[in-house]
């Protein structure tokens, strides 16, 4: 292990190299904190509004303590829905920055209250959260790029280039530990404020490996990329330059034209769009004749088409019952609209073979369960959820029956299921692959290596 500190002596002469590592720790420090500290936030208000809850059905039982209308209970009444955090989301928040972790429903029509949270100024998610995610995909190139763009050309430079080579273990052997010696201090750099994440976070250890392995990967094809330019015969601006070009080119440019490309192939309509088409046929349907609104109904549920006939004036089983029009009559968009969504999110991940940069997102945020398939999934838990409400109040509103205390008591309760973290084999895979690519042909080049 001698040459380690051969190595390591001359490493700390440099202060731009010692200065680039603090600076790369403390980055990808804060942005663990930022994470570990956004989690904390939204579990808090997770916490505090299901308190809140509690008060708000307190309050309406009190209103049925003497027996009431059971049209009456799903109108005021809202019930909580929510989605925790993971453990591991610390390390990229994805769409938790923009879409709702915690939104009240009632038995009304569904489609208005899953879409109305997205009226939010799109400016502001632009830039997204300051993670490590962001850290690792944006940042940590630009200083493995510091670190080796002159690797080679730095020796030539002073002069020193030939006398290198002709020692013995010199050649291939010594930009290798060298570059290697650079690579294993930044991923050090990275991973040690991961590491005091996970546990501050309780992260299970299978998914920090995943992490780890994300950041090994990661750089890994970055090092093999700064070897294949750093040992050219060019001088040092040249690399530093022609590295630059490849980080915006790979994390900026072609991710950039790459999603433009992609809104335009599957082309997506917006969820407020949905709202709208379903406010529409729900407010349309007062000035239909009811009987006509109860036949459409009871086409699509004719367990309650023997109940009895609607009275003069109001009712709220006919309430109700277009209500529920309004949620089939958009039900085809509906399924269109998530279909879309993940068609994009199945192309995102299959650029993810060709964009390391990409490949790194989608594998951190699916983990993390913080992408659009994870916020689709508590939409679908919300759904579920909504039919549970409407199954339970149907029996009182059609068929008449007097909602009392424990009538009221006894109302579906939101429960989220368990949640497992999800490992994206295909992501982790052509992420090694890439890295495992680059390095060979990184190592390969710096066998190439001649004084001028």
């Amino acid at each position: 292990m001698s040459w380690l500190a051969h190595e390591w002596r001359l490493l700390v002469r440099s202060r731009l190299v010692l200065t680039a590592l603090a600076l790369l720790l403390v980055l990808t420090g804060l942005a663990v904190l930022s994470g570990t500290r956004e989690v904390a936030r939204q579990q808090q208000t997770i916490a505090r509004l299901a308190g809140l809850q509690q008060q708000d059905l307190a309050s309406q039982a009190r209103k049925y303590a003497a027996g009431g209308d059971a049209g009456s209970a799903a109108y005021y009444t809202f019930h909580g829905t929510w989605d925790a955090p993971s453990a591991t989301a610390f390390l990229a928040l994805g769409l938790r920055d923009a879409a709702p972790y915690v939104l009240r429903v009632r038995a009304l029509a569904l489609q208005a209250q899953l879409h109305e949270g997205e009226s939010f100024n799109p400016e502001l998610a632009l830039a997204g959260r300051f993670d490590f995610a962001f850290v690792l995909v944006y940042l940590a190139p630009l200083f493995l790029i510091a670190l080796l763009y002159d690797l080679v050309s730095g020796e030539r430079r002073s002069g020193r280039l030939g006398t290198l080579l002709a020692m013995p273990g010199a050649g291939r052997r010594l930009w290798l530990r060298r570059a290697g010696l650079r690579a294993a201090l930044v991923f050090g750099c990275l991973v040690l404020p991961v590491l005091a994440g996970a546990l501050a976070n309780g992260t299970a250890l299978t998914a920090l490996a995943m992490a780890v392995l994300v950041t090994a990967a990661y750089l890994a094809f970055w090092s093999g990329l700064a070897l294949i330019v750093a040992t050219r015969s060019g001088s040092s601006a040249a690399n530093a330059t022609a590295l630059m070009g490849c980080w915006a080119v790979l994390t900026l440019v072609l991710p950039t034209i790459a999603n433009a490309a992609l809104a335009r192939a599957v082309p997506v309509h917006q969820g407020v769009e949905l709202m709208l088409a379903q406010r529409q046929a729900v407010h349309g349907a007062w000035d239909l004749p009811p009987e006509a609104t109860m036949e459409k109904f009871f086409r699509t549920h004719p367990e309650w088409k023997h109940t009895a006939a609607l009275p003069s004036g109001f009712h709220w089983k006919w309430y109700y019952a277009f209500q529920q029009l309004g949620d089939e009559s958009v039900a085809p968009q509906v399924a269109a609209y998530r279909e879309g969504l993940l068609a994009r999110q199945r192309w995102t991940a299959r650029l993810g073979w060709l964009l390391p940069g990409v490949g790194v997102q989608a594998a951190l945020h699916r983990h993390a369960d913080t992408d659009l398939q994870a916020q689709l999934a508590y939409q679908e838990r919300i759904a579920d959820f909504h039919a549970q409400l409407r199954a339970y109040y149907y029996p009182y509103l059609f068929n008449e029956v007097r909602f009392g205390p424990r009538d009221f008591a006894a109302q579906p309760r939101f429960s989220p299921p368990v949640r497992s973290a999800q490992t994206p084999v295909g992501q982790l895979l052509g992420l090694v692959l890439m890295g495992a690519l680059a390095l060979v042909l990184g190592a390969a080049a710096t066998g190439r290596v001649r004084p001028m």
